[in-house]
């Protein structure tokens, strides 16, 4: 994952933006879960770059990877299992689990590697999911344009729902669905958004693919 070294020195402040933006990370969790609900019950999956585990503690997710030590740290003493390394080259075997998730795709060095090593750990049909923001939507945008200002975003890499698509079934997964959320300004989202199923409107999507 890019930018290790600048999540290990700004853990704080990433840590605040949840505080700062309780509704739209509350948002997002609502749509990546109405994927996840999907998904059979009791089946193991992890999340690729936890960060502290903002997301996959209150998904129950109970296990990841994570490159950054210092956000790791926080991940764990939430209680979750974090092993060190990255999406590119995963620290698992072959068909070890039933789904895979990942939200922070654009700090990512290589996301053809990454899906690749998500279809390698996957047991046949199994499903990953992506939470992204979409490229051509406002809030993605207003990254791009203030990225010189960005401690987490000057290298980030920002992805269209088609690009997104397209690499998916490069990497060998089928049958795709999409929800979407965060309509609007991220500053004027003051209360929790529940998701719409498809894409175009919200600034987050999340897409849920399965294994060939």
């Amino acid at each position: 994952m890019a930018q290790t070294e600048v999540f290990d020195k700004h853990v704080e402040a990433y840590e605040q933006w949840y505080e700062d933006y309780q509704d739209v990370y509350q948002s997002e969790i609502s749509a990546i879960r109405e994927q996840l609900a999907k998904l059979p019950e009791n089946i193991r999956g992890i999340e690729v770059g936890l960060g502290t585990g903002r997301f996959a503690l209150p998904l129950g997710i109970k296990e990841g990877v994570e490159p950054s030590q210092a956000m790791a740290e926080k991940a764990i003493n939430r209680g979750i299992e974090v092993i060190e390394g990255y999406a590119e080259q995963l620290p698992y075997g072959d068909l070890q689990f039933d789904f895979v998730l990942f939200v922070t795709i654009c700090h990512l060095d290589n996301v053809r590697h990454a899906l690749k090593q998500a279809h390698r750990v996957l047991k046949p049909k199994g499903t990953i999911l992506i939470g992204f923001l979409d490229k051509d939507r406002p809030i993605a945008k207003q990254y791009i344009e203030k990225r010189h200002r960005s401690n987490f975003f000057a290298k980030a890499n920002f992805y269209t729902v088609e690009r997104i698509r397209s690499l998916l079934k490069e990497a060998g997964f089928k049958d795709l669905e999409f929800n979407q959320t965060l309509f609007g300004d991220m500053n004027e989202i003051n209360e929790v958004q529940l998701p719409k199923t498809g894409f175009g409107e919200g600034s987050f999507v999340v897409v849920k693919a399965t294994k060939k």
